[in-house]
């Protein structure tokens, strides 16, 4: 492979990190980079939260200190970190001692994202992504309106192809029904828990019902596709609006009826309210098709006037068929080795196994292909094992 142009070890046990001669505290283990004329230390825990690791970033020209804003779901504090900083306005943070699917992660301090919600808030930014191997499949964003059979068309695919697709878990604060899970039927949080996290970007989109905040998370689209399956999202207009306005790359499906007659049909058919309740529905109904073709959101407009026509249809989009694979493919954990070495060789990152009685194996991470990102994963590293000789 050659001689690495670039060398970067963290010696956390010693009180220095990342080869860049910045003092550590070696017993809150953290680590600090330094990018132009400031320092980004990571370690400790985040607004006091033991549960997230923290970040402050040090103005080396005017020696102040601060706290940015920290958006995504970041990795929880461990044993110590090597980061390494690259080109694409990332750092990439490797975690040690760590479970397989918690050892790479990738702090944003200068990306498009992190950009973007500085100007928005005014201040200070830095957003965490997980690290995966692979890329996936995009999520699917499906809306219309109440009675246009969207529901029957998501059924029909979960029913052909049940390890190809998955809903993602919404969460609410109001309280559990009779029977209901948390985490099945909904994550169930704290109103101040949920508008905390909503601040911190980690809502895809999300609303105020009743009194009770419905809403979908970034992770909880991302749990789904860590597990082989694409992700489907039933929402409506407004919500695929937010979720459009995100960093999510989804596909963006809107149905529509044949004809306002014939929804109208369809919504007596059902037997199932009033008639305020239906002129209220067809009213909605109306301004949401109008909405969903005019907004420029969906890419893919629906006609469902025969069901299997329509599917048919949905499945041709989607580029699947009947010969479509059953299964997906879950995300792969890294195994790092206990004891390491960290080198950087242009988009590739070498890791070298250490110590004594070890096979000194290497393991080479090509990111040249990394995409997506905060607030959600980062995906495409492509993983090599080198056997020493």
């Amino acid at each position: 492979m050659g001689e690495a142009p670039a060398f970067f070890v963290n010696h956390l046990e010693n009180g220095y990190t990342n080869g860049f001669g910045v003092k550590s505290d070696p017993k809150n283990r953290d680590t600090s980079v330094q990018i132009g004329d400031r320092s980004f230390v990571i370690g400790g825990n985040h607004e006091g939260n033991p549960l997230f690791l923290g970040v402050q970033i040090h103005d080396i020209i005017t020696n102040k200190w601060s706290s940015p804003s920290v958006l995504g779901t970041g990795p929880k504090p461990c044993k110590g970190y090597s980061a390494i900083v690259l080109k694409n306005g990332r750092i990439l943070v490797i975690k040690k001692g760590s479970a397989s699917d918690d050892s790479i992660w990738f702090l944003e301090v200068d990306t498009s994202f992190v950009r973007e919600q500085k100007k928005l808030l005014g201040r200070e930014v830095v957003a965490w992504s997980k690290g995966v191997r692979g890329n996936a499949e995009k999520p699917i964003v499906i809306s219309g309106p109440s009675g246009v059979g969207k529901g029957t068309l998501i059924s029909m695919l979960m029913k052909e192809f049940p390890s190809m697709f998955g809903f993602s878990v919404s969460h609410t604060t109001r309280a559990p029904r009779f029977m209901e899970k948390c985490g099945v039927h909904y994550h169930f949080t704290d109103k101040t828990v949920m508008e905390k996290e909503i601040k911190d970007g980690k809502f895809l989109e999300f609303a105020s019902v009743h009194g009770n905040l419905y809403g979908t998370s970034i992770e909880s689209v991302e749990v789904v596709t860590d597990s082989g399956k694409r992700c489907i999202l039933d929402i409506d207009v407004q919500g695929a609006r937010s979720v459009k306005a995100s960093s999510l790359d989804a596909i963006f499906i809107f149905v529509c009826p044949p004809s306002m007659n014939e929804l109208e049909d369809r919504l007596r058919a059902r037997g199932t309210e009033t008639e305020e309740q239906i002129q209220k529905r067809l009213r909605n109904a109306d301004a949401e098709i109008k909405a969903g073709k005019s907004s420029g959101i969906f890419e893919h407009i629906l006609y469902n006037d025969n069901l299997e026509e329509c599917y048919r249809n949905l499945k041709n989009l989607l580029g699947i068929d009947d010969h479509a694979p059953v299964n997906g493919v879950e995300v792969e954990g890294i195994n790092l080795p206990k004891e390491y070495t960290v080198t950087k060789m242009e988009k590739k990152i070498l890791i070298q196994e250490t110590g004594e009685g070890t096979k000194k194996n290497m393991i080479v991470l090509d990111l040249s292909s990394i995409n997506g990102g905060a607030p959600g994963r980062t995906r495409g590293i492509v993983l090599d094992t080198v056997k020493s000789s």
